[in-house]
């Protein structure tokens, strides 16, 4: 790679306009993670673990100076069908949501989402009683 080119991946904006090709190994659980093949541009977290690093303060911008480790705490779907996963930086506790990749882990992914069906805000035993209020 010549001198201009290495160049280009630190101007801002940068990561918005291109793909991601290089791979990186999970900080967390030290899984390899490859460019993606299919579906995404942007490889932004460990299909493993689904955790990834606070590196954007907008999608893209690498100008985060925390880079934190974050923790998929959540998903959510999106009007299309489309799942997203939340991540929370354990650091600054910043928010961010990260396109589902075609190869990350269902099973974490459904731990994830059924996360509130398993511990429930309310005690389980008194939906009766809520029901019949």
């Amino acid at each position: 790679m010549n001198r201009e080119n290495k160049r280009r991946h630190f101007t801002k904006g940068w990561y918005k306009t291109h793909s991601c090709e290089e791979g990186f190994v999970c900080k967390v659980c030290g899984h390899p993670v490859n460019p993606p093949l299919l579906g995404e541009r942007h490889r932004n977290h460990c299909p493993n673990c689904l955790s990834s690093l606070h590196l954007d303060n907008e999608p893209g911008d690498r100008e985060a100076e925390c880079g934190g480790v974050m923790d998929a705490i959540g998903v959510w779907v999106m009007k299309n069908g489309e799942w997203s996963v939340i991540h929370r930086c354990r650091s600054c506790g910043h928010l961010s949501a990260n396109h589902v990749a075609p190869d990350d882990n269902p099973l974490k992914l459904l731990s994830i989402a059924m996360r509130p069906v398993a511990c429930p805000p309310f005690p389980i035993e008194r939906i009766d009683e809520m029901l019949n209020q």
